[in-house]
């Protein structure tokens, strides 16, 4: 009987990234970069957000799979977040929007200052790009959203009891597991997605946590991101800043998608396709066999529908195919 192959422990990139540390707002960035060996002087820097609970290093795969296509032809950055990754600074309370669009602002002084940049995002990240797009219009060449759905509306009358559930949380520190080895924070990494290989989890577990003093392994986050956020989420707010997007838009999600599951029914795809009308110029794709981590799961795919995006002429683009349905769900 013919065995399968076997699944080698880690994944192999093509193509290491370079760290870069910047001052930010009080705050020492985490920098990935992948530096092109020619690029090309119309080549805008493309700039990759990773999400909540995520690090810069989990476009790897993605940044593997854009130069085997093309070649090392662009510069891509991928920071880590304030609170995230390798990124450190002054305790907080809690973190919300403006301050990522005030970092990523600063951060795009410093990374292009004179020239638009094609800008993509991925869940909390998607929503930053989106909102910072509509900000500072003139700064993002191409945009694009990985599965930033945006969160349910919130009433004003909501305020009382968040912001009295965010001071009761004050009162208790807050933490996350810790774990023995990084092969059990890799198998963390798997249950978090199933669809994840066993070279990818092996490769992203010591980019996703950090070993202490004990021998064991944490996280590399901050806890405080566990609390409920004392700011309420408006869209009319977010509405005026898509309203304000010039850039064309790429949204893509996976065909597994669990957005109504996640807010239980709080929030819909229905309700979030009705928002998208907002933008001028969106295309829209389903990327076939993936969740929402479709940049694990699916990167040659993506790749290859990125590419496209940012590679089309600027007249392929045209505000009278805004706001168009998504395709067809292909088959799982």
């Amino acid at each position: 009987m013919t065995q399968p192959p076997e699944i080698p422990k880690h994944y192999t990139p093509q193509w290491l990234s370079q760290s870069q540390w910047l001052s930010v707002r009080g705050w020492r960035y985490h920098v990935h970069r992948w530096s092109a060996a020619h690029t090309p002087a119309t080549s805008p820097l493309l700039v990759l957000l990773h999400g909540w609970m995520d690090v810069g290093a989990s476009y790897q795969f993605l940044v593997d799979a854009i130069f085997r296509r093309e070649g090392a032809i662009r510069d891509v950055v991928a920071p880590d977040w304030r609170g995230f990754g390798r990124t450190s600074g002054p305790e907080t309370d809690s973190y919300w929007f403006a301050d990522y669009y005030a970092d990523l602002d600063a951060l795009l002084d410093q990374l292009s200052p004179h020239t638009p940049v094609d800008l993509c995002g991925h869940s909390m990240g998607g929503n930053v790009v989106m909102g910072y797009a509509g900000i500072r219009p003139h700064r993002v060449r191409r945009l694009i959203n990985l599965e930033g759905f945006g969160m349910p509306q919130t009433r004003a009358s909501q305020a009382p009891t968040r912001l009295a559930q965010w001071l009761d949380e004050l009162r208790e520190p807050q933490s996350f597991k810790d774990y023995d080895s990084l092969d059990s924070v890799a198998q963390r990494l798997q249950s978090n997605n199933p669809r994840l290989s066993v070279d990818k989890a092996s490769w992203l577990a010591p980019h996703w946590s950090r070993p202490r003093a004990d021998g064991r392994w944490e996280i590399q986050g901050d806890p405080a991101h566990k609390r409920v956020h004392p700011q309420l989420y408006r869209w009319e707010e977010n509405e005026a800043l898509w309203q304000r997007i010039r850039a064309p838009l790429l949204w893509v999600q996976g065909d597994d998608n669990h957005v109504e599951r996640w807010w239980k029914g709080r929030y819909t795809l229905a309700e979030f396709q009705q928002r998208l009308k907002s933008v001028a110029c969106v295309e829209q794709e389903v990327l076939p066999h993936c969740g929402h981590m479709l940049h694990h799961d699916q990167p040659e795919a993506l790749a290859q529908r990125l590419l496209a995006f940012l590679d089309a002429p600027a007249e392929h683009f045209s505000a009278a195919t805004s706001a168009s349905a998504p395709p067809d769900r292909p088959p799982a």
